[in-house]
C-alpha cells in the first residue's frame, strides 16, 4: 500500500466514451451515498423504522446536503468562482465542502423529521436525535469512502513531505510556493482512516446500546454529539498540514474556526443533556 501510494499517479477520469467522461470522484461520491445509506438502513430496522422512512429522508438529506456543500465551497472561493461562474456547476472537478453538506443536511434533516413526528404523532426531540443517531455512523463511513475522490483529483492534499507514503502531485496542481516539490502528505488518506476509525466505535456503540435495550434519549444524543466532536478533532489537526486555499483569521484556517465552533456547540449539548438527565433521575 505505501509503495503504491508513493509511486502511483492517480488521474480524475475513471473511463471516457468519446465526449463523455466517467470520474473517480463521481464513483466514489455515489458510493459513499450509497454505503452510508446502507448502514442507516440496517441501523434503523432495530428502532423499528421502516426502510421507506429512510430513503425518502436520505433523498431529502442528499439533495440539500449536495447544494449546502457545494454553496459552502463557492463562498470559501468567491474570487474564483465570480471569475469562472460556469465552474459553479463542475462538481466533477471537486468542490464539495463537508461542512457545507452538514449545513444543508441538517436543515432539511430538521424539516423531514417536524414533519414525520406531526404526520405519526410522536415527540420530535426524541426522534430528532434517535434518528440522527442511526446516521451518523453510516456518514462517518461515507466520508471514509469519499475522500477518495480528493486522491484521484489531487486535491486538499498536505505540506511536502520525505515519508514513504507521501503521495505525488503533478505540476499543474502544485501550490507554486511547493513547484519543487514531489511527494506531498495524503491528507485524504488521514481522514478517510480517522473516520473509518469513529465509524467504528459509533457503530459498535449502536450494537452496544441495542444489544443492551439500553436506546434512550441521552444515548441518542451522546452518539449524535460523539460524531460532531470527534469529525470536528479531527479536521481540526488536519488543517495544520493542509495547504489548499481557504480563508485565515487571525492564523487560524476557517475549517479549524468552524470545528472549533462545532465542538463547543457540541459539548454544550452534551453537558446539558448529562445534566438534565442527572437532575431528572434524584
Amino acid at each position: 500500500m505505501i509503495n503504491f501510494l508513493h509511486s502511483f499517479n492517480p488521474q480524475p477520469i475513471l473511463a471516457s466514451f468519446g465526449a463523455l467522461h466517467i470520474y473517480w470522484y463521481g464513483l466514489f461520491m455515489v458510493s459513499a451515498i450509497s454505503v452510508a445509506l446502507i448502514i442507516t438502513i440496517y441501523l434503523a430496522r432495530y428502532y423499528k423504522i421502516l426502510s421507506e422512512t429512510i430513503i425518502d429522508l436520505g433523498f431529502w438529506v442528499i439533495i440539500s446536503g449536495l447544494l449546502g456543500a457545494r454553496i459552502y465551497d463557492c463562498f470559501l472561493n468567491f474570487n474564483y468562482y465570480l471569475q469562472n461562474p460556469l465552474d459553479v456547476f463542475k462538481i466533477w472537478q471537486g468542490g464539495l465542502a463537508i461542512h457545507g453538506a452538514l449545513i444543508g443536511g441538517l436543515i432539511a434533516f430538521f424539516i423531514f423529521i417536524k414533519k414525520y413526528t406531526k404526520d405519526n404523532n410522536l415527540n420530535f426531540k426524541i426522534e430528532f436525535w434517535k434518528i440522527a443517531a442511526i446516521i451518523v455512523p453510516g456518514l462517518a463511513l461515507g466520508q471514509a469512502i469519499g475522500r477518495f475522490g480528493n486522491y484521484f483529483n489531487q486535491e486538499l492534499f498536505g505540506l511536502p513531505t520525505n515519508l514513504p507514503w507521501g503521495i505525488p502531485i503533478d505540476l499543474m496542481n502544485r501550490p507554486l510556493e511547493y513547484i519543487s516539490s514531489n511527494f506531498f502528505h495524503p491528507t485524504f488518506l488521514y481522514e478517510s482512516l480517522g473516520n473509518l476509525l469513529i465509524f467504528i466505535i459509533l457503530f459498535s456503540a449502536q450494537l452496544y446500546l441495542i444489544k443492551k435495550n439500553k436506546q434512550n434519549y441521552k444515548n441518542y444524543v451522546i452518539i449524535t454529539t460523539g460524531y460532531f466532536i470527534l469529525y470536528s478533532i479531527l479536521r481540526f489537526s488536519l488543517e495544520f498540514i493542509k495547504i489548499d486555499v481557504t480563508p485565515i483569521l487571525n492564523n487560524w484556517r476557517w475549517p479549524q474556526i468552524i470545528s472549533l465552533f462545532i465542538i463547543i456547540i457540541s459539548g454544550a449539548i452534551l453537558i446539558k443533556t448529562a445534566f438534565y438527565e442527572k437532575t431528572k433521575s434524584i
